[in-house]
């Protein structure tokens, strides 16, 4: 008896997520079954997610549907990158580089644009940004030659930077990178420094409240007197 019951148990379970595949994958109309796929394609995006956004943009007025389509297409097509620090622009520079009031004296070295915007969103910091575009990850297959370093040694050379923030993310592939790039800076006269650990090790600066980030901007050290703690 105890056997038959739980192999009525286990069939049923199984009746049970066939039909909940069915219907997680099963669509009335192809457009609608289109959009889902295209919708989890995205980072952070599951299939349930996708279909709740595509049932959301067709009870939309078609205005608002085209002026979301418009929008990505547009950002697609005309995104441009700023010519000295590489962020994402709308122009030649962006805005933090065309603005004549920051600190250009003082470079901050970001892994990506996300980062970038973290910073920016403390507040507590005026001066200039360099966009690596990646971090060195031999796992990955990324070297040295694969992000912005070249562009970043060019802006020293007129001697207007005095100073070079490190703010990368406190993983071994930030570390890599911040140890090569103070190897490749010792040449200029400038001040080489790091966020402070207020960070946790192994944390994404992207997802750091706005209130420690600032902290670690201001409370920098000397990227020197960091090695071998």
């Amino acid at each position: 008896m105890e056997t038959k019951l739980n192999f009525d148990v286990l069939l049923y379970a199984k009746v049970m997520n066939k039909r909940t595949l069915l219907s997680m994958n099963t669509y009335s109309s192809r457009l609608v079954e289109t959009t889902v796929n295209e919708l989890a394609r995205l980072p952070g995006i599951g299939r349930k997610t996708a279909l709740r956004l595509t049932l959301h943009l067709l009870r939309q007025d078609m205005a608002v549907v085209d002026a979301l389509g418009n929008a990505i297409i547009r950002m697609r097509q005309d995104i441009r990158y700023c010519r000295q620090c590489h962020a994402i622009s709308d122009g030649d520079l962006c805005e933090v580089c065309a603005n004549p009031k920051r600190d250009r004296s003082v470079v901050c070295v970001v892994e990506d644009v996300r980062n970038m915007m973290a910073i920016e969103n403390t507040g507590q910091y005026n001066g200039v940004y360099h966009v690596l575009g990646g971090i060195i990850s031999p796992m990955e297959g990324v070297g040295p030659n694969d992000l912005n370093i070249a562009t970043l040694l060019e802006r020293f050379k007129p001697g207007e930077i005095k100073e070079v923030i490190m703010a990368l993310s406190t993983t071994v592939e930030g570390d890599t990178t911040n140890f090569y790039l103070f190897r490749r800076l010792k040449e200029y006269n400038l001040l080489i420094s790091t966020i402070a650990r207020g960070i946790a090790i192994g944390d994404d600066l992207e997802f750091t409240d706005e209130i420690t980030l600032g902290r670690s901007i201001i409370n920098r050290l000397p990227y020197e007197g960091t090695l071998g703690r």
